[in-house]
């Protein structure tokens, strides 16, 4: 399957699943367009929270949903009970929950035809893999997409701040060369 194949016939078997590559994860990002966060939070000291600011930042233009059934809204944006209530299906469904969580976010990300089922970091859940991967979804296990996009857009510091490009060019300086 390539990476830009969202769907598979039911005739044919996807193979296990194994993590994407670095290159694959770009392409995904790269064909994203809806974001919805599952578990999202309006604590600012969530780490979902701090994704969900970058997402919504002008480093991205990516559209973006909350999905929480505790929540009304956040960062001004509303909150959806459910993926099943999301106004169109998401192409990412980038999942803040627990581990044993996941094979039912899966299954909910399978039923609205996601393209992508995306744990962040410190997830991962074979089952919800193996389930996600067999329906015809990109899986991306215990990875950030906020750190993966920052990374590829070359804006990523250390301690995970956008901090602009990256080079390795020296600033060009007004005035005249040193000799």
């Amino acid at each position: 399957m390539t990476v830009g194949a969202a769907q598979h016939d039911s005739a044919e078997s996807p193979g296990p699943w194994h993590p994407p590559s670095a290159r694959e994860r770009l392409q995904i990002l790269n064909e994203t367009r809806t974001v919805a966060v599952v578990g999202a939070s309006s604590n600012p000291a969530r780490a979902s929270y701090f994704v969900a600011t970058y997402l919504l930042s002008s480093s991205t233009d990516y559209i973006v949903w909350f999905v929480n059934p505790q929540e009304q809204s956040i960062l001004g944006r509303p909150v959806y009970p459910t993926l099943a209530d999301l106004p169109e299906s998401p192409d990412l469904v980038d999942v803040f929950r627990r581990a044993s969580d996941l094979p039912e976010v899966a299954a909910e990300a399978i039923a609205v035809k996601a393209r992508t089922f995306w744990a962040q970091l410190g997830l991962w859940n074979d089952e919800a893999a193996e389930a996600a991967h067999a329906a015809g979804l990109h899986v991306v296990m215990n990875r950030c997409l906020k750190i993966e996009h920052a990374r590829f857009a070359g804006g990523l510091h250390l301690a995970g701040f956008d901090t602009g490009v990256i080079n390795a060019k020296r600033p060009i300086r007004p005035g005249p060369r040193p000799d």
